[in-house]
């Protein structure tokens, strides 16, 4: 796990799917006055440059981001994530990418509440220079899934968790449907968003199944989107497309999807048989 840097793989077409989806949730809770909490158990460095070696070795962010950076015309949800990573780039060219702490500290409010995991030192330490002055901010090296023991139920009764491991280790997925489980079980109310990646591997093609069972009782349902853009590398392997599993979704996030993902996915298709996958569960009212 501590080898792993997202620099290589930031504004891919998976970050496109994950921050796009969390830009909405984010926006939604927004909308009422009273403060709320983002956990975020697998924070990175909070920003990336796409002009260092990292990004450039791959170029991962030009059949992501690039392919969107310019197109004129976006629904209105995919527009407003181009303008969020936009104005992390200060209005100039496409250097830069927001992590996901880069993104909350763009929408979230002075009062909301940001508590951010992450374990490999070096992120850790640009994490913690880039928002441990930020108001009612924690930036910790440490464990997120045991930190969410400590942070649910959140102080305003409202929240979301973003879990996204980099699933380096087929443990992480075991631990993902645990800490799922664990967030319901303190704050049932609680939004719970998980990436995963699609990757031929058993354990990444048993978990949304794996999810939907954990999130069974979820009093708003769940809402599953994936978007699969090719087929891998030429032996099966490589990421072929991505997840988001968002349990007690916005009840405006579906409709949103809809609207937007047949064009997402024409945009970020890289062969014939690009597609996307989009079903809810209502839960239980």
């Amino acid at each position: 796990m501590l080898a792993y840097r997202h620099a290589f793989h930031a504004g891919n077409h998976a970050d496109v799917l994950k921050h796009l989806v969390l830009a909405q949730v984010l926006r939604y809770m927004g909308e009422k006055d009273k403060p709320y909490t983002l956990v975020d158990t697998h924070a990175g460095a909070g920003g990336y440059s796409l002009a260092g070696r990292y990004a450039q070795k791959r170029g991962e962010f030009e059949s992501g981001i690039g392919r969107l950076w310019d197109h004129p015309d976006l629904p209105a949800a995919l527009a407003d994530y181009v303008a969020l990573v936009k104005q992390f780039n200060g209005g100039g060219a496409l250097e830069q990418y927001p992590g996901s702490p880069g993104l909350a500290q763009m929408l979230l409010r002075p009062t909301d509440r940001l508590s951010l995991y992450e374990l490999h030192p070096t992120d850790n330490r640009i994490l913690e220079s880039f928002l441990g002055q930020r108001p009612h901010t924690k930036v910790l090296m440490s464990d997120g899934f045991a930190g969410l023991q400590k942070e649910l139920p959140p102080p305003s009764r409202r929240g979301a968790v973003l879990i996204d491991p980099s699933y380096e280790l087929k443990t992480d997925y075991a631990k993902v449907v645990g800490a799922v489980r664990e967030c319901l079980s303190r704050f049932a109310q609680g939004t719970v968003m998980v990436w995963y990646p699609q990757v031929q591997i058993v354990e990444a093609a048993q978990l949304p199944k794996r999810l939907m069972g954990a999130a069974k009782e979820a009093p708003k349902g769940w809402l599953h989107v994936t978007l699969h853009v090719h087929r891998g590398e030429g032996d099966g392997f490589g990421l072929h497309g991505s997840g988001m599993f968002v349990i007690n979704p916005p009840f405006v996030l579906h409709d949103t999807l809809a609207a937007l993902m047949p064009l997402l996915t024409e945009l970020l298709g890289q062969y014939e048989g690009a597609r996307f996958t989009l079903e809810q569960d209502l839960g239980r009212g």
